[in-house]
């Protein structure tokens, strides 16, 4: 039986590539989740069931710790989002912290989206294992990043600011030594 060391690497297809995502505005919410679910009662994202995203109109949450989690929104969209996280969030004890300037964001999609992130990330991005919806902090390399699938073949990566150039060095990198 030969070894899983010796196998060679799936083949990327030119249709799988990275692109920086425009601007988000982006939001660190700390709150009792379930007690913030029953009270927002659909009108506001919120994320409960662990590793997993909700998304409300053009708005998600991603669940990233039993009470926390990151909004993620259109970048002008900053003031509703604040307004909406007010109503929905009115008499519990909370933390909403804009960390849109901490952030960017990049896209990563195409057939072999997968394999392109498991050059730098060690989860298994099997569907079975990440389905649609899956979202965790994890690392891509040396660099922590929040990853979520938004469908089978596409994927975004969370990425702080000063870790931008290395990791989007890194994927330029995967995505030319893959490349049929």
């Amino acid at each position: 039986m030969a070894s899983t060391a010796c196998r060679t690497p799936p083949m990327i297809t030119p249709g799988s590539s990275w692109r920086p995502c425009p601007p988000l505005t982006q939001f660190a919410l700390r709150v009792d989740l379930e007690a913030a679910a029953a009270q927002a009662g659909g009108s506001f994202p919120v994320a409960a069931a662990a590793c997993r995203a909700q998304a409300r109109g053009d708005w998600a949450a991603l669940w990233l710790g039993p009470d926390e989690q990151l909004l993620i929104g259109p970048e002008s969209a900053g003031s509703a989002m604040l307004a909406a996280a007010a109503d929905a969030l009115r008499g519990l004890n909370h933390s909403l912290v804009d960390v849109s300037h901490r952030q960017g964001a990049v896209a990563v999609t195409g057939p072999h989206a997968a394999a392109l992130i498991n050059t730098g990330c060690p989860l298994d991005l099997d569907l079975a294992a990440a389905p649609v919806g899956f979202c965790s902090r994890t690392v891509f390399a040396k660099a922590e990043i929040v990853l979520w699938r938004l469908a089978e073949d596409r994927f975004q990566l969370q990425v702080w600011r000063s870790f931008m150039p290395y990791v989007t060095a890194l994927l330029a990198l995967a995505e030319r030594e893959f490349v049929e």
